[in-house]
């Protein structure tokens, strides 16, 4: 056999084995995204809907039907389910004006920490000035400090300047810890735009505000919305934050939550859908920021 043939013949064998190759990928993903993958991915987000379900169906039985028998009973007895427990949630002042304070610390939080944050980001990504990289990895150092460290000395501070125990306190300590992570995600996202499209700015003369209105903000739209996402999650479900910085006499919905706790053979009527009322809402933001956070997520991804 010449040199020639025997090229050849290795080149054949290197398809067959391509061939064989592609041809068992082929088979593997067309059996693993098949009918029992998808019913395997069912049980499973069945299996994690089911706390919410069930928290659902107890908010909507009556006390005594609650302390007799589990919220599966409402499959056997539909005629147990009532909206008094709403009824009674509406007209509970302390957890309405709860969910009010709640409210006022999580949407300044969270626009905080995106408008500083992509401003920063930007910054950071395409903007020259004396040590930036070592003040970005500050920044990137920021994000192993855990919340409980800085627990003591930000309530001293904030003893000191008035704001222990009001929601400017808790916005501004909310804002703090999420900045770093708002950083970080946002220069990463920008830097990812082609310079070219920016050069191209700058030279129909666009200065860096106009740049950043106008060019950088609507790309990085998606991880923007998922910066969002995540912020609002946080801050709305945080109970520790709130626990030792929020004004005992109006607290967010997690603390007057607890506080209900300890009454919970009197007050379940209300802890039921309240507890509902602060998963719920959280729910909704997400669901109508989905297309945005998907699309986040997927380009991160790509990058």
């Amino acid at each position: 056999m010449t040199s020639v043939d025997g090229v050849a013949a290795g080149r054949r064998g290197e398809g067959a084995g391509r061939r064989v190759g592609r041809s068992f990928a082929g088979r593997l993903a067309a059996r693993t995204g098949g009918g029992a993958v998808r019913v395997f991915l069912v049980l499973v987000a069945l299996f994690w809907l089911m706390p919410s379900v069930g928290l659902l169906l107890s908010s909507l039985r009556s006390p005594q039907q609650i302390a007799e028998s589990g919220w599966w009973e409402v499959f056997r007895k539909p005629a147990e389910i009532t909206f008094a427990n709403y009824s009674q949630l509406l007209s509970n002042g302390k957890v309405m004006g709860s969910l009010l304070t709640t409210a006022e610390i999580t949407v300044p939080a969270t626009v905080l920490v995106v408008v500083i944050g992509s401003l920063a980001g930007y910054a950071f990504a395409w903007m020259d000035f004396p040590g930036r990289d070592g003040w970005f990895m500050v920044v990137v150092g920021l994000l192993v400090v855990p919340v409980q460290v800085a627990l003591i000395p930000v309530a001293k501070l904030f003893g000191a300047v008035g704001l222990f125990e009001t929601t400017a306190g808790v916005v501004l300590f909310h804002t703090a810890f999420g900045l770093p992570f708002a950083v970080f995600l946002l220069r990463n996202f920008f830097a990812e735009i082609p310079r070219e499209l920016l050069e191209a700015a700058r030279l129909d003369g666009a200065g860096e505000l106009r740049l950043f209105t106008r060019v950088v903000m609507p790309l990085g739209g998606p991880a923007i919305a998922s910066l969002g996402i995540f912020q609002f999650l946080w801050v709305w479900n945080d109970m520790l934050v709130a626990l030792i910085f929020a004004d005992s006499g109006s607290p967010p919905i997690t603390v007057a939550l607890q506080q209900e706790v300890r009454q919970f053979g009197n007050n379940i009527d209300v802890l039921a859908p309240g507890a509902f009322v602060s998963m719920v809402v959280p729910l909704i933001v997400f669901f109508a920021f989905q297309r945005q956070f998907v699309s986040g997520v997927m380009a991160g991804a790509v990058k």
